[in-house]
């Protein structure tokens, strides 16, 4: 299996004001880990961003920038998107095609919305994903804490066998010592 890594809407209007999200520079230190290993082993990094046409997350904006601890390299990929759905009216799949992948490694944030529906996405299209259970992200909310709700995706997402595909989530440790053929 060739998987990708794809790093969801880790931008700066999402983590540097205040509040951050849950554990933010935890976060950003496991992706910059499993970006790190994803190239070492030959295997496709895809950063995903979120936009909104005059908002302080429009396309070029500050806003819109990827978090500056982010380390990105010429190899990677880069993807706009508009909705939580990182494959709905983008270049995504035509990306992944083209790269000839056939599961992904997901990290990121807004575990609620971005990653969950990213992840259901691509188990339905097909792809097996291993998301990277202490490298998604998300802020408290009135209803849960960004803890709560990493801890409910967690839990969740890999319990879905529906799609055919296996949903699996995995510290980015482990996964740091798993093959690639074992995402």
């Amino acid at each position: 299996m060739k998987p990708a890594v794809l790093v969801i809407d880790v931008q700066s209007v999402l983590f540097d004001p205040e509040p951050q999200p849950f554990e933010s520079q935890i976060v950003l230190n496991n992706i910059n880990q499993v970006t790190k290993w994803a190239r070492s082993k030959s295997a496709p990094v895809i950063f995903i961003q979120h936009e909104q046409p005059k908002s302080v997350i429009e396309y070029k904006s500050v806003g819109w920038e990827l978090q500056s601890s982010l380390v990105t390299q010429t190899c990677d990929h880069f993807v706009r998107k508009t909705t939580p759905d990182s494959f709905l009216n983008t270049n995504l799949q035509s990306v992944l095609n083209e790269l000839d992948v056939d599961s992904i490694i997901v990290c990121g944030y807004a575990s609620e919305f971005c990653i969950d529906t990213t992840v259901r996405r691509a188990a339905g299209l097909g792809y097996s994903v291993t998301l990277v259970s202490d490298a998604h992200t998300t802020h408290d909310k009135e209803h849960a804490t960004g803890a709560q709700i990493r801890e409910h995706h967690n839990a969740t997402l890999p319990s879905m066998s529906s799609f055919g595909v296996k949903i699996r989530a995995i510290e980015a440790g482990d996964l740091l010592d798993v093959g690639l053929t074992d995402t």
